[in-house]
């Protein structure tokens, strides 16, 4: 079942103790965040007193008791894409969302699969759908997911992986 706009953003929201992704891709094409980019590659930067949306939702997860975290698997050189989605990290780990970076450079694939998904309460996985070139396409609700395999992917994500404050100081 694909989940687009307000389903997706109800479905989402309505998770009861944790959300957790696995980002694989080194582009993202969002049109959303295509002023944002720009401006980046212009050289400006966040302010620190930067909030946003997410963080706002990001904050009352926490708030209600629930997780939200991410491993976004990276190999260097970084691409431009990835180094202004980390601008945005630093102030989403300040709001609570737990990110980690999991770098593959000169190392062999631990055993991940070939898409991005959000898994929920261990038990929901929602499929992410991209173009090559990173543009989203959809999202896909799965049916009777393999969660004891989702959860291996995530285990082996989590197992390399550094929380993003730690991997941008090194």
């Amino acid at each position: 079942m694909r989940l687009e706009g307000s389903d997706w953003r109800d479905f989402f929201d309505s998770y009861k103790h944790s959300a957790w992704r696995l980002e694989l891709h080194p582009v993202y094409t969002m049109p959303q965040e295509a002023d944002e980019l720009a401006r980046y590659l212009a050289g400006e930067r966040l302010p620190d007193d930067y909030w946003s949306g997410w963080m706002e939702r990001v904050t009352g997860y926490i708030a209600s008791g629930r997780t939200i975290g991410r491993v976004h698997v990276v190999r260097r050189p970084l691409t431009e894409y990835l180094r202004f989605e980390f601008e945005y990290y630093r102030p989403h780990c300040k709001a609570g969302e737990d990110i980690r970076i999991l770098d593959l450079t000169d190392k062999p694939d631990p055993g991940l699969p070939d898409h991005d998904f959000w898994m929920f309460d261990e038990k929901h996985v929602v499929k992410m759908l991209y173009r090559s070139d990173g543009t989203q396409i959809g999202r896909e609700l799965i049916d009777d997911p393999d969660i004891e395999q989702y959860k291996v992917f995530r285990d082996l994500a989590l197992d390399g992986a550094i929380p993003f404050p730690e991997y941008r100081q090194g």
